[in-house]
């Protein structure tokens, strides 16, 4: 187990290009072991892009990150996975003709073999899972497929857990489901939670810190004991 407060991911004046366009320019982001750190941002000010680069799904142009004060090299989704990033994107991605349990066990793919189990706090943190696991993935509601994202990623073991729009598209009982399975997450005091979301109500909830992103910079690094809900809506106004 991690101590409480130590600096699990450091990521420092990160740039990422799309061909010719610049998305991001210089964005800084801290996220510390038992916190949930909230990207916050309109739509197209470069959230997905930051999880994607930190996540290895895109090269960085410019910058550095950080692993528990070691530099990762993100030349693949597989070497952040290795280094501890587990990362469950916008959209779910689950595997449609998996079942529950094979979604699952593609976990083990950044594992040495003798981990290739379950753990058991898995089903506890989400007992929908346990009742379906021969279900086809495709064939879960969509708050259950987020459900079976997020364990996925716990499979992995990370020390840094990034989220895209957990509540996208999901009905309201099974956000507060997942709101609750993520705070229980970060009282654990296992790893450092980052969470790129749009719903501001649900992000204000949860978090611990705030960083709000406009027009691919940083516009503001907050800690929730110093950021009321009214100056976040401030920021996220166009």
């Amino acid at each position: 187990m991690f101590i409480w407060g130590v600096r699990m991911l450091d990521v420092s004046n990160l740039s990422l290009k799309y061909g010719q366009s610049q998305i991001l320019f210089g964005v800084t982001l801290q996220a510390e072991v038992g916190q949930i750190t909230a990207v916050m941002g309109n739509n197209g000010v470069g959230k997905t892009s930051l999880l994607k680069a930190i996540s290895g799904r895109h090269p960085i142009s410019a910058g550095s990150v950080q692993i528990d004060g070691k530099a990762v090299q993100l030349t693949s989704a597989y070497h952040a996975a290795r280094a501890g990033i587990a990362y469950v994107p916008q959209g779910r991605e689950v595997f449609p003709m998996l079942t529950v349990l094979e979604n699952l066990e593609t976990g083990f793919a950044c594992l040495a073999r003798p981990e290739h189990t379950i753990p058991a706090f898995i089903f506890e943190l989400f007992p929908v899972l346990r009742d379906m696991q021969t279900r086809r993935g495709g064939d879960l509601s969509g708050g259950q497929q987020q459900q079976l994202a997020i364990a996925r990623a716990l499979i992995t073991k990370p020390k840094v857990l990034l989220l895209d729009e957990p509540t996208e598209g999901i009905q309201p009982n099974v956000i507060q489901q997942i709101g609750d399975a993520l705070e229980t997450l970060r009282d654990q005091g296992d790893m450092a939670i980052v969470l790129v979301e749009q719903n501001a109500d649900f992000a204000y909830r949860i978090a611990d810190r705030f960083t709000v992103i406009e027009q691919g910079r940083v516009k503001r690094t907050a800690d929730k004991a110093d950021y009321d809900k009214e100056a976040l809506m401030a920021d996220l106004a166009l």
